[in-house]
C-alpha cells in the first residue's frame, strides 16, 4: 500500500508510452522519497525489492501481456532473487529502473534490473519468477507468447547457469537442514 501513488504513475505513463518487445529493456525513472529512507539516511534496501516490483509492471504493461494476465487469472510470482547494492541513493535523488527479461525455461523466467543514477549503477538484482493460474503453473513460453508468437528464449547468461546452481546447492543445504 505504501506504494500505491507510484503503482497508479507507472501504470498509467506505461499506456502511453511506446510498446517493448519481450526482450526490450524498460526503464522507469524515480526520485528517492523521504519515506524510502533508513536510518542511514540513504534508501532502504527492503525499498528496493519493493521498487523492482513497479519495473516488472512497466514491463509487462508495455509488451502488451497485462490484459490476457488478468483475464486468464495468471498471477506473478518470485521464486528467488538475488541483488547486489554497490552505491547508495540519497534522498531525493534521480534514479532509473531498467528491467529486462534475459531468458526462461520450462517453468520460470530469468530477468535482471538495474538501479542506475547519474550514469552509475546503484544496485543490480536477478529475479527468478513464474506465473500460477488457478490450476498450477504458466509455461513462461505462453506468456511470451502473449506479446510475441513463437519468440524463443536466448541461451542462458553465464551469470544465470551459475546463480541456477547456487540455487540448487541452497535448495538441497534446506532439504537436509534440521527445522524448529
Amino acid at each position: 500500500m505504501n506504494l500505491i501513488f507510484r503503482t497508479l504513475r507507472v501504470a498509467l505513463t506505461s499506456l502511453r508510452r511506446h510498446r517493448l518487445r519481450p526482450l526490450d529493456t524498460s526503464v522507469v525513472v524515480f526520485h528517492v522519497l523521504p519515506n524510502d529512507l533508513d536510518i542511514n539516511f540513504h534508501m532502504n534496501n527492503g525499498r528496493y525489492l519493493s521498487l523492482m516490483d513497479l519495473g516488472r509492471l512497466d514491463l509487462m504493461m508495455r509488451i502488451g501481456v497485462m490484459r490476457q494476465l488478468f483475464r486468464c487469472k495468471w498471477r506473478p510470482v518470485i521464486g528467488s532473487l538475488s541483488i547486489r547494492f554497490r552505491r547508495s541513493l540519497s534522498p531525493f535523488q534521480r534514479y532509473e529502473i531498467h528491467t529486462r527479461l534475459l531468458c526462461w525455461d520450462d517453468k520460470w523466467m530469468y530477468l535482471e534490473q538495474r538501479f542506475m543514477a547519474g550514469g552509475e549503477m546503484a544496485a543490480i538484482a536477478l529475479v527468478k519468477g513464474l506465473f500460477l493460474q488457478p490450476n498450477g503453473t504458466v509455461p513462461p513460453q505462453a506468456v511470451v507468447d502473449l506479446a510475441n508468437p513463437d519468440l524463443e528464449s536466448p541461451p542462458f547468461p553465464e551469470v544465470i547457469v551459475a546463480w541456477q546452481r547456487s540455487e540448487n546447492a541452497l535448495r538441497a543445504a534446506d532439504t537436509g537442514a534440521e527445522r524448529p
